[in-house]
């Protein structure tokens, strides 16, 4: 009888555990989603340097296979009509956190980045606190992955936040120089957030003007690790000149008080220095013909220069000041149309290697100074700037009074200058839309047709230079 009860027992305990293990088993597996795959279907693809027709199927946020035939998948969306692109890197973004919040988040800024196609960005230091110390670099690597965590449920949000180390004094220097030698986990887990150096040869905002005596050395220790180094490049001599020569107060007066001039003796100092030290030498917005001229030439040296244009000085001039007043404000300022016409000239011969914004939201209490020459520089442009870009590409010039020939773009033009010379230019590591690698692609719809609007832009800020613009082209979703 003893025995017997022993067995039951047993029997009692051995039950148990087999329902305990198959309720743990069916709650495991309630909570693992299961594996379902996305045909992206009838589109043309632009991807490695090359367009064509063929579908692409994304499983579990991996391209599966990319041919023109795919039978088996679960889900299907007709793409006939629309464009698929890799998501766009913008290379030139001031998202203001931290210290400038009232201006702009990152999360509103990432949210206008994804509207506008762009999944990745390089953000500048001149936050508060600026960008110059390995605390304010971890502090912003922790802003940024702590909304990725937020976000982490609706893949689509996300951005790919890098960012640039500024250097204004020795002691940030000696930093870096610390940062990019030492082997600590940490060091090496903040050194892959960083897209390169940034440095100001005059004040713009944020006043980071970089000391001179300090040029040298940032350039050697660039060169000697690999570190793409960029430059705000402006003059301080010159823009003094014209400043004390300048006796008008209207908004047009700020392209004299930083001429063209300006910029092509800043150019040329810089590249003499990436001369003499082998650095990669990267120009941020680029404005001018002489500038233009410049790159071509060290390129044609065999000098590793690059450089980039932003929108605003693609499709604006100073002819636009008397229309946008203050909200046509930046550093470097508008110039005319020789120079824009220079611009476009440098894209189309490849001398020009991106297209970034320099978006640098604002708030419009902030622009609209009863002083026009005292609001601050910079404009949003992260959400327009692939339309303004696909509305060239589809024959349309979208200025609203101006009526010129329409330059020649291209899709693959786009993605090359959005995408595939950002990506190696700062070291990114990101992939096209390619068999194996994580989905990233941004479809378009090239046929709607749309009006910009501020107050339909997820910036912060609320408003955009180009409001009214009609434009061709819109991202209807981004896959990731």
């Amino acid at each position: 009888m003893e025995g017997e009860n022993i067995f039951i027992l047993f029997l009692e305990v051995y039950f148990l555990f087999v329902s305990c293990i198959l309720l743990l088993g069916s709650s495991l597996y309630a909570t693992l989603p299961p594996m379902s795959s996305l045909l992206l279907h009838g589109a043309l693809l632009v991807s490695g340097g090359v367009e064509s027709r063929e579908d692409v199927l994304v499983e579990d946020g991996i391209v599966k296979e990319i041919a023109k035939y795919i039978e088996e998948y679960d889900e299907e969306m007709d793409l006939t009509g629309k464009v698929l692109l890799p998501g766009l890197i913008d290379c030139h973004v001031h998202f203001r956190e931290p210290g400038l919040e009232h201006k702009a988040t990152m999360a509103t800024e990432s949210a206008s980045a994804i509207a506008g196609g762009v999944t990745t960005v390089c953000e500048m230091p001149n936050t508060i606190p600026p960008t110059v110390t390995v605390s304010a670099l971890a502090d912003k690597v922790r802003r940024a992955d702590a909304l990725e965590e937020t976000r982490n449920k609706i893949q689509e949000t996300n951005v790919d936040m890098r960012f640039f180390f500024g250097i204004t004094q020795n002691i940030h220097l000696a930093t870096l120089i610390e940062l990019f030698e030492s082997s600590a986990d940490e060091s090496r887990r903040l050194r892959a957030r960083i897209a390169g150096v940034k440095i100001y040869l005059d004040h713009s905002t944020g006043d980071q003007k970089i000391e001179d005596a300090l040029l040298d050395d940032v350039f050697a220790m660039c060169a000697k690790h690999h570190i793409t180094l960029v430059a705000h490049c402006e003059d301080p001599e010159e823009n003094a000149k014209a400043a004390a020569q300048n006796t008008r107060t209207n908004i047009a007066a700020h392209s004299l008080i930083r001429p063209a001039t300006s910029e092509v003796i800043a150019i040329e100092k810089a590249i003499a220095l990436a001369k003499k030290h082998g650095t990669h030498f990267h120009v941020a917005h680029l404005s001018t013909e002489g500038g233009v001229d410049l790159v071509r030439k060290a390129k044609a040296e065999g000098l590793h220069i690059t450089c980039e244009v932003a929108p605003h000085h693609l499709f604006l001039t100073t002819d636009d000041y008397e229309r946008l007043g203050t909200l046509a404000k930046m550093n470097p300022p508008l110039r005319s149309h020789k120079h824009r016409l220079a611009l476009w000239a440098g894209i189309a011969d490849k001398t020009v290697d991106c297209i970034s914004t320099d978006h640098a939201p604002h708030t419009l209490e902030e622009k609209n100074n009863a002083e026009p020459l005292k609001a601050p520089s910079g404009v949003p442009g992260v959400e327009t700037m692939l339309p303004l870009l696909l509305s060239v590409a589809l024959g349309h010039w979208p200025h609203p009074t101006e009526k010129i020939s329409c330059p020649t773009l291209t899709f693959r033009d786009i993605v090359r200058l959005c995408f595939e010379n950002p990506n190696r230019i700062f070291h990114l590591g990101k992939h096209d839309i390619e068999k194996g690698q994580r989905a990233d692609i941004v479809i378009i719809d090239p046929n709607v047709e749309w009006t910009i609007e501020g107050k339909n832009l997820h910036s912060k800020c609320g408003w955009t230079s180009f409001e009214g613009w009609k434009v061709k082209g819109k991202v209807v979703r981004v896959i990731r």
